[in-house]
């Protein structure tokens, strides 16, 4: 199969309209009187449920003073509520078949849970119960507390995550998505039980909140739970989450950090466009043409021919924007020189050499494969369903991207590269010299 009928394969999949799939999955979109939005998937194929509360927060909207207050947060949710402790959550959660759990990201919190099918009324009314009666015990704080710090230290002590986090500080500058979700060891040292019960009343509101359900599920059946469970969710806060940030201006710039590590590593970032701007397809087709598996640009002429990369690649999130491009190699601390000015010559030359016909079908193939992949679980078909309603770029975005990535044009992808791969801020870890 070539790798365009691949690609119009996988897109027909994706967007083949639910009256065209016999017993397909539907997906409903209702709004609960207090303003709770419910999104639910029927699939009378799967035999598990899985359920994703997402309430818009995250370190998009946290200081340096309180990064990490959602993700400490959420983890502290499901350390015990009015009716259940940690341990007697998880029992509950085990006895209907599934688990729960919760975490705070960069655009949003979460709890989630699975379930075998037939238990969903026990898992919504669990997962209702650790979204709105948790007690944050402060015994818990402490315990929380010292994981979360474990876990900011291993990734400070580990080269590729202390390189990234160094790209997206200066990338950003003062914007709130240079802050680490997992917060700082300043900030997390610093918040008390009432810093994060304060936290959970000013974001725990149903303006602010999408209860998203995929399974063999009835949408009735679901709205009279989710009205009675979530119905008394107050309509707005003590006070709004601000969404305000100065858009940050990328001014380029290269830092080098000294690190212990058998790999150098090179971090070449810029800021793209957001979810909804015309050229976020583009953008993401241009980064899956450099580099997307073996056939990407990055890993051909810069692995395959010359031998300078161990590993490498191009990350480019979901995000509301601005989001971040970073093309990423590591490389043998001897070759950090011809590694570098390698990895800039493939993005500059993206800039002025149109893509063939072959690598733009390749490229959307793996964009659009990676897609439907990712979506295969009910628990990933949950999240997607209430990341992009809670982010304002609607549930169905998913399907609108696949659309917007099979209409890109080799033109397109030069056109973006242009206006985007620019003045690149470049971070090298290598070892001391």
């Amino acid at each position: 199969m070539t790798r365009r009928r691949l690609a119009l394969v996988i897109l027909a999949v994706l967007l083949a309209p639910a009256g065209a799939r016999a017993q397909g999955p539907t997906v409903t979109r209702d709004t609960l009187p207090n303003g709770v939005t419910v999104l639910v998937r029927r699939n009378p194929a799967s035999g598990v449920v899985a359920v994703s509360l997402l309430v818009r927060a995250g370190s998009r909207f946290e200081t340096p003073e309180t990064a990490g207050a959602t993700n400490f947060l959420h983890r502290m949710m499901i350390r015990g509520t009015a009716r259940h402790s940690a341990a007697e959550l998880d029992e509950a959660a085990e006895e209907i078949g599934g688990r729960i759990d919760a975490s705070g990201d960069v655009e949003y919190g979460e709890v989630r849970g699975t379930a075998l099918a037939r238990h969903w009324p026990t898992l919504l009314a669990l997962l209702a119960e650790v979204a709105l009666e948790p007690t944050l015990p402060s015994v818990e704080v402490e315990k929380e507390r010292r994981l979360i710090l474990s876990q900011i230290q291993t990734r400070a002590d580990n080269p590729f995550p202390l390189a990234f986090d160094t790209l997206l500080r200066d990338l950003y500058g003062p914007h709130p998505y240079a802050l680490p979700a997992t917060g700082s060891p300043s900030s997390i040292g610093a918040m008390t039980r009432a810093t994060l019960l304060a936290h959970y009343r000013s974001i725990y509101r149903a303006d602010r909140f999408v209860l998203a359900v995929s399974g063999d599920v009835s949408r009735d059946a679901i709205l009279r739970s989710a009205g009675r469970l979530f119905g008394t969710l107050p309509a707005a806060g003590a006070g709004p989450v601000s969404t305000a940030a100065a858009a940050p201006v990328s001014t380029g710039g290269r830092r080098v950090v000294d690190k212990a590590a058998q790999q150098a590593q090179i971090l070449v970032g810029y800021l793209g466009p957001g979810l909804n701007d015309p050229d976020y397809a583009a953008v993401k087709v241009l980064g899956a043409l450099l580099g997307s598996g073996m056939s990407g640009r990055l890993f051909v002429e810069l692995r395959d021919k010359r031998g300078l990369a161990y590993s490498l690649g191009v990350q480019s999130p979901f995000r509301p924007g601005p989001t971040f491009f970073v093309g990423y190699m590591g490389t043998a601390p001897d070759n950090v020189n011809a590694a570098e000015a390698g990895i800039l010559q493939e993005l500059d030359r993206i800039r002025s050499e149109l893509p063939s016909e072959s690598e733009l079908q390749r490229a959307k193939a793996y964009l659009l494969g990676a897609l439907a992949m990712d979506r295969r679980t009910n628990a990933r078909q949950a999240w997607y369903l209430a990341y992009f309603e809670v982010v304002g770029a609607g549930w169905d975005f998913p399907e609108r991207y696949a659309r917007a990535v099979e209409a890109v044009t080799p033109a397109d992808v030069t056109g973006a590269a242009r206006r985007y791969l620019s003045r690149p801020t470049i971070v090298v870890l290598q070892p001391p010299r």
